[in-house]
């Protein structure tokens, strides 16, 4: 554990100045003896302090509260996501039994656990940020670029949509990068747009899982496309 400034935290302060009143007036400890042991009970509380609060503070120190907040509220948004596939899932196999709806299930399936694993993205990214090298470079930018628009060759329909969305605030970022300026602004607002698409379309499978025929073809296979549409949403965040 790293020592840290005993004034910054009051409860430290507090509780080595309660040890060093014992000390003087009930104990009638020498000054040579009290002092330095309540300076040492100050550090060592503080201490102890400052490492408690990291393990169990999920925020990040970033130098820039206008981030650290997106970031943090990206953080929440991405576990009431996780509750909401946790209920999906739930509900879909309750619904759907039959042999014909298998697949169904298993894409509704997939595409919760898939949401399970933003929460880790963003802590992925949260310690990135926070690290001495958050910022993007310029060749890192253009390679993931280049990787996108490799994928963007064999893919169609929704996934070639949300590929091109990736693929314009990547060269926003560039943009951002060779000006300067730091991309994490548009990292974690961009991924902040991906929990919150995710939400949305979340919701409409929910709401279509309800209301759909579910002995109907054409409704299944609605069904199908929404939770695919969630998939790729889901594997973009990985290319930010």
């Amino acid at each position: 554990m790293k020592i840290v400034n005993p004034l910054n935290y009051p409860l430290a302060i507090l509780i080595a100045g309660i040890s060093l009143f014992l000390g003087v007036k009930i104990v009638k400890l020498s000054n040579f003896i009290i002092l330095p042991s309540s300076i040492a009970i100050a550090v060592i509380g503080s201490t102890f302090l400052a490492y408690n609060n990291q393990q169990n503070n999920s925020n990040i120190d970033l130098d820039n509260k206008a981030l650290e907040t997106e970031l943090n509220q990206a953080k929440k948004e991405a576990q009431l996501l996780v509750n909401k596939a946790e209920n999906l899932r739930l509900e879909a196999k309750k619904l759907l039994h039959d042999s014909w709806q298998m697949d169904l299930l298993t894409a509704v399936e997939y595409s919760c656990d898939r949401a399970l694993e933003l929460p880790q993205k963003i802590e992925d990214l949260s310690r990135k940020l926070s690290g001495g090298d958050s910022l993007l470079s310029v060749e890192e930018l253009q390679e993931k670029l280049a990787n996108i628009k490799k994928k963007k060759k064999s893919a169609d329909g929704v996934a070639l949509e949300k590929l091109q969305q990736i693929e314009l605030s990547l060269i926003r970022n560039i943009t951002l990068a060779k000006e300067g300026q730091s991309a994490r602004e548009a990292q974690v607002f961009s991924l902040t747009n991906i929990i919150t698409e995710s939400a949305g379309i979340l919701q409409q499978l929910q709401n279509k899982l309800r209301t759909a025929d579910l002995t109907n073809s054409q409704e299944l296979n609605a069904l199908q496309v929404l939770s695919q549409e969630l998939v790729i949403l889901q594997e973009n965040a990985y290319l930010l």
